[in-house]
């Protein structure tokens, strides 16, 4: 977002026809939580959506629609996974109405980033299937995988972002990783006892 583009903000008419901007006035907290949150959300939104710009312009209606609702989201007990929600859904509808898949985007930040998570993963002959598995693992798996593999979070950021603890999180990457073996027909890892002695 540009200077003059900032969230909560609104441009009035000024002397000569100039336009003068006026910031909002927004609920403490709520600036708390966009401070907090807006690099991991441009991050998330733009390792799905391949460019900067499209991801600046999803993030910002996410944080209009998060401010919309702020007052009802903080009677929540779960604010960190409902606004996680909300990014996820955005990031969703933009894909779907430009008529792209998630998988397409393989030549850009999705790229690197998968590139650097096959020795995690194991390696596999394309990442296009890789990312097609990734976005077909259940919301909780999804979002471990791609904070963790693609993004690079630790443990407890994740679990912050996802208001889980750091066990539910280490499962959830787990689970994910094991559906994403069987997914892509790869060998089970072996015994940790095997892996130390071959090693």
């Amino acid at each position: 977002m540009s200077d003059d583009d900032t969230l909560g903000g609104v441009h009035l008419p000024g002397p000569s026809g100039q336009h003068l901007y006026e910031p909002l006035d927004l609920p403490l907290d709520y600036e708390g939580f966009y401070l907090g949150h807006q690099e991991f959300f441009h991050a998330y939104a733009e390792i799905h959506l391949g460019t900067r710009e499209t991801a600046e312009n999803v993030v910002h209606d996410v944080f209009l629609e998060i401010l919309n609702t702020w007052t009802q989201l903080l009677k929540e007990s779960d604010l960190e996974q409902l606004t996680l929600a909300v990014l996820h859904r955005q990031v969703c509808e933009r894909l779907t109405s430009e008529g792209r898949n998630p998988s397409f985007l393989v030549d850009g930040p999705i790229a690197q980033a998968l590139r650097e998570i096959h020795s995690t993963l194991e390696t596999i002959p394309s990442t296009t299937g890789l990312y097609e598995a990734i976005a077909d693992l259940p919301t909780r798996q999804f979002k471990v995988i791609v904070l963790r593999h693609l993004l690079g979070y630790k443990t407890g950021q994740i679990a912050r972002f996802m208001s889980i603890n750091e066990r539910t999180v280490d499962y959830h990457g787990r689970k994910g990783r094991e559906r994403l073996r069987i997914q892509l027909g790869l060998p089970a890892d072996p015994p940790k006892g095997k892996k130390e002695k071959d090693q």
